[in-house]
């Protein structure tokens, strides 16, 4: 069962897993796309929680400008801790 952010609400949307190619995928509804701004070509990113729940966002591109002088592997590792300590990260902003 997926949900479908309205301006007020959360709507539950259910939607079939099919066959595409070799694989098995799941197709969005539109307002779902639109409301994350996912257009075709963008990268999403899932989140595989402990709680069994998995969720998607677009992923952010990085404004590198001014960045240039900086060791690409060390923008990378700090890009992964990010990704893996973000609710963490948010928690500790909201306080």
């Amino acid at each position: 069962m997926k949900l479908i952010m309205t301006k007020m609400a959360v709507k539950p949307v259910e939607r079939k897993v099919t066959r595409i190619g070799n694989s098995l995928g799941v197709t969005f509804p539109a307002e779902v796309l639109e409301h994350l701004n996912v257009k075709q070509g963008d990268e999403v990113i899932f989140n595989i929680e402990k709680n069994g729940k998995v969720s998607f966002e677009k992923k952010r591109l990085l404004n590198m400008e001014g960045f240039e002088d900086i060791d690409q592997d060390f923008l990378e590792g700090m890009q992964e801790m990010f990704k893996k300590y973000d609710k963490t990260l948010r928690n500790l902003a909201d306080r």
